[in-house]
């Protein structure tokens, strides 16, 4: 997540593998079932790092998430202090991914939208109205392209 330095980069990556096999393996608090960790940024002095994470089944779950994480954090950062060869063990911060939420709105949204599509070619197709497909150079609606 850090796109401007490779090696920070590769930092991040390196911390990301680290820190979701400490939590799957070695972290017992049950608020942090089903937690996957979808980055890290580090800072560049590398002394403090950013850890997103999201919880299945969603959004209802990650004040509790916060909260085990919170709990955990000293216990996390020790864990990955004995595991990793950097010169500090930064301190960690725990924030919520909100862009995994957002893409799965959107997502249901885009099949939400293409479901009434059907509905709606379903209900002209019974109705003896034929779909207008465009290419950008036609209206949908043919009373426009009559107008025009």
């Amino acid at each position: 997540m850090s796109a401007t330095n490779p090696r920070l980069r590769q930092v991040d990556e390196s911390l990301k593998e680290v820190l979701a096999e400490i939590i799957e393996r070695q972290v017992s608090d049950p608020r942090l079932e089903m937690v996957t960790i979808t980055g890290v940024q580090v800072s560049r002095d590398r002394r403090y790092a950013t850890v997103f994470v999201t919880a299945h089944p969603g959004p209802e779950r990650y004040p509790d998430v916060l909260a085990g994480f919170e709990s955990a954090k000293g216990r996390i950062r020790s864990l990955l202090g004995e595991r990793i060869t950097m010169k500090f063990t930064p301190e960690l911060e725990f924030r919520i991914d909100e862009s995994v939420d957002e893409g799965a709105r959107i997502d249901r949204a885009l099949k939400d939208e293409a479901v009434e599509e059907e509905r709606l070619s379903e209900r002209r197709r019974e109705a003896g109205i034929e779909d207008h497909e465009t290419d950008g150079s036609e209206s949908a609606d043919p009373v426009q392209d009559e107008e025009a």
